[in-house]
């Protein structure tokens, strides 16, 4: 049943003319081409986690030396 969704958008895509099938699909290439601001943030989480870690590390490395 998973299909019904798609059947259902395809049918309302049919019914379109042709100048709000172009709106339609220029609608969706802006959506595709926007920057993920999730990503982002994951790319900024991931780099900070890595920033943490080698402080980390540093401070266990000057104990360890002390």
């Amino acid at each position: 049943m998973k299909s019904l969704p798609k059947i259902a958008i395809q049918a309302s895509l049919d019914e379109l003319d042709g100048l709000q099938a172009e709106q339609v699909l220029l609608y969706i290439k802006r959506l595709l081409n926007k920057p993920r601001k999730n990503r982002n943030y994951y790319e900024l989480k991931q780099e900070a986690m890595k920033e943490i870690r080698q402080a980390l590390n540093e401070d266990k490395r000057l104990k360890m030396s002390a």
